[in-house]
């Protein structure tokens, strides 16, 4: 039976990078290929500057915004509007959002949704995290900006019932959003008003 690599090494190269999200192995063999032809010099840098990620990046103390630092820029910010809290699914949810240049306030990033075919509780998110956050005070509105799917209005719902006994106003993005979309790939334009026009959480 013929080796299906010339490489024993090079195969090793192409199984690591198909292991990533939507990369097949053709696609991972021409990647590998690329940085064969690349300088040595290179190619380490590429290998450092991922494993220095993987090492020193962190999870922001109060929002779990990815960070350098224990608390993450947009925490820190002293200009941010500290009274209002965006939840979102995930950390390309944050980069969606702020790409809209529409919004002043801060994060929290919940991790997922809440999805029992996949085995994913309440537990497994950053839902108590929030509650507490609420709980000490000094946040006059929660907006829940997770995605319109079944599992995003589940979550939703499992949050409000949560923060129900604080006195904290809930909102969710307006509809310009279609039912079923996945926020980090919806315009930006689209997103931004949304986000202006958000509406009580009580009348969806």
């Amino acid at each position: 039976m013929l080796q299906q690599y010339p490489s024993a090494r090079l195969e090793k190269a192409v199984s690591e990078f198909a292991r990533l999200p939507g990369i097949g192995r053709k696609t991972a063999l021409r990647l590998v290929l690329h940085l064969l032809r690349q300088q040595v010099g290179d190619v380490q840098n590429f290998a450092d500057a991922v494993a220095t990620m993987r090492r020193e990046v962190k999870y922001c103390e109060v929002c779990h915004n990815i960070s350098d630092t224990d608390i993450c820029p947009i925490c820190a910010d002293p200009r941010r509007d500290s009274a209002t809290v965006c939840v979102v699914e995930n950390i390309q949810d944050v980069m969606a959002v702020e790409n809209t240049q529409q919004y002043h306030g801060l994060y929290h990033v919940l991790g997922g949704v809440i999805s029992p075919v996949e085995g994913i509780g309440p537990a497994d998110l950053q839902i108590n995290s929030l509650v507490e956050r609420v709980a000490a005070g000094g946040i006059e509105e929660v907006i829940l900006a997770l995605s319109s799917t079944m599992e995003g209005d589940t979550t939703n719902f499992y949050i409000s019932r949560k923060l129900a006994p604080y006195d904290v106003k809930l909102s969710v993005l307006a509809r310009g959003i279609s039912v079923g979309d996945e926020l980090e790939y919806t315009d930006e334009v689209t997103l931004g008003r949304s986000i202006i026009n958000r509406t009580p959480f009580s009348q969806t």
